[in-house]
């Protein structure tokens, strides 16, 4: 994995969870907590997705733009889910008044 794909993971993820705290207001952390629970859940989501169809990121020397939007698709879907999940779990503990 190179940093393209990092960078693009980490975009998507943000992205993701900034959607995902506008789509449902139960998860919503605010827009710092939203960009940084999705960016961590895209790279980390982006990562899996990546290894498990074997997304390489680079084509003869270049960027492979096919895996680089895989990358930012991947990380965007797992970003939105990993901001939901983080965001109901954390506003159910600290119940807001």
């Amino acid at each position: 994995m190179n940093l393209s794909a990092i960078i693009a993971q980490i975009i998507g993820g943000a992205v993701g969870g900034t959607a995902g705290g506008k789509i449902l207001k139960d998860s919503d952390l605010g827009q710092i907590g939203n960009l940084i629970a999705g960016a961590v859940g895209g790279v980390g989501g982006g990562s899996i997705l990546g290894s498990m169809l074997g997304a390489g990121g680079a084509a003869a020397g270049g960027i492979d733009i096919a895996a680089l939007a895989g990358q930012l698709v991947g990380g965007g879907i797992s970003g939105l889910v990993v901001q939901i999940i983080v965001g109901l779990v954390i506003n159910k503990l600290f119940k807001k008044a």
